[in-house]
């Protein structure tokens, strides 16, 4: 039987959903509510205390209870959003008649939501919530083992930043945070485009020297895209920036990474492209084809303009390492 009363609910049973429930749970935090659709995972999560799906090994903390019931919503004043970007906002259009209007709505998503739009943007213009948005180099199985787990918050009430970090207080959750909400969300997105990179690299040499010149040149292309996309320069050194791209860049567990191996391997194929989740892929699309709207992205972006040839056209994938390290270094 779920409990009636909560403060906090994240929307979401997924792996990052539950490992930050969880966390908050062990915590002493009042009665944590995890929203889910999935009825099979609320039903283990409340009666033998795990996510079978996600994380069938580990045992949950009884006070982490899950619904699917969005009624329980209306009783929260903190909501995190811990479902894909894609679906996010026509979701939460469903449940808007139980979300509290005065409720924080904190995205942990990493993507657009609609129209190209970051989550941000387009919470801005659905809801009437305040709102603000959590990134970081954030392996959900670390969190929930209790490792140390940085987190950028960026936010539009400076009011958020003693409320999360009380929330978090005692945990392995460390906050690190910045008025540059966009740009934080556009770091989540960029991110999955320079780590494609790094994979194509290390699939084709084994070269620390290598690694690094070209994770250099990726940081410097990241840093230009992000200024020109209207965030500030400094959020790249929050956890969200420099943290999570080194992360998602030179870990194998990370999706983009392992779609750069593919390609640079030569096993990228239609059916891989429909297979996985290709965050970089879709990312690379819509920066290009904003960016071209103003400006030549083979003059001023190259890195990202390699990526989009090697998407859309024939593209002889031995030359790539040669065609980035001929591109002239930034004055």
């Amino acid at each position: 039987m779920v409990h009636p009363t909560y403060k906090t609910a994240l929307i979401g049973a997924g792996t990052i959903g539950t490992a930050l429930g969880n966390i908050l749970a062990e915590a002493g935090r009042e009665t944590i509510l995890l929203h889910s659709i999935e009825s099979q995972v609320v039903d283990d999560i409340n009666n033998a205390h795990i996510n079978s799906k996600y994380f069938p090994t580990l045992h949950l903390h009884p006070a982490l209870v899950a619904t699917t019931d969005d009624r329980h919503l209306a009783a929260c004043s903190i909501i995190f959003l811990a479902i894909p970007s894609v679906i996010m906002i026509d979701y939460l259009k469903q449940l808007q008649a139980h979300l509290p209007p005065d409720a924080i709505l904190v995205n942990l998503a990493k993507g657009f939501g609609s129209g190209n739009k970051t989550i941000i943007e387009c919470l801005n213009g659905e809801f009437p919530n305040p709102v603000c948005t959590m990134k970081g180099p954030s392996f959900a199985r670390e969190i929930i083992n209790r490792l140390p787990t940085g987190f950028t918050l960026g936010y539009q009430d400076a009011r958020h930043i003693g409320i999360l970090r009380d929330l978090f207080a005692g945990t392995n959750i460390h906050i690190d945070h910045t008025s540059d909400h966009l740009g934080v969300e556009m770091l989540s997105i960029l991110k999955n485009i320079y780590a494609v990179v790094l994979g194509i690299v290390d699939a084709q040499f084994n070269s620390p020297n290598l690694r690094f010149l070209i994770l250099t040149k990726a940081f410097r292309e990241m840093k230009r895209v992000l200024v020109a996309s209207g965030g500030n320069e400094d959020t790249l050194f929050n956890y969200c920036g420099y943290g999570d791209f080194t992360l998602t860049a030179l870990n194998d567990l990370s999706r983009n990474r392992t779609l750069g191996l593919l390609i640079g391997k030569g096993f990228f194929t239609e059916h891989v492209s429909h297979e996985l989740v290709l965050e970089g892929k879709t990312a690379v699309n819509v920066f290009y084809e904003h960016i071209s709207q103003t400006m030549s992205v083979e003059d001023n972006f190259p890195i990202i303009a390699e990526l989009y040839h090697i998407f859309h056209t024939k593209y002889d994938i031995s030359l790539f390492v040669n065609r980035i390290l001929n591109f002239p270094d930034p004055m």
